[in-house]
């Protein structure tokens, strides 16, 4: 699983990071995140309001920083 966290590395990145670590910890999966802070990179993938959470090359969130429960309910779903 492949994982972007889209944002210049603000508070609410920094946070949406942390609880997206947090996610694949508790669900046990192998996932590669990175950080995505190049603003033509970001606007690439339609994402006008940062953080965007990006799984597998598909914007599944942008604009606010969701619970650990809800990212982990976003990566169970693609997950299969």
């Amino acid at each position: 699983m492949n994982i972007k966290i889209l944002g210049p590395g603000c508070r609410n990145c920094l946070a949406l990071e942390k609880v997206t670590r947090e996610a694949v910890a508790e669900l046990g999966l192998t996932a590669d995140i990175e950080k995505v802070t190049d603003y033509a990179a970001i606007a690439g993938y339609g994402v006008m309001t940062t953080p965007g959470l990006v799984v597998d090359d598909e914007v599944v969130m942008a604009g606010r920083v969701p619970t650990v429960s809800r990212v982990r309910e976003l990566l169970e779903t693609r997950n299969g």
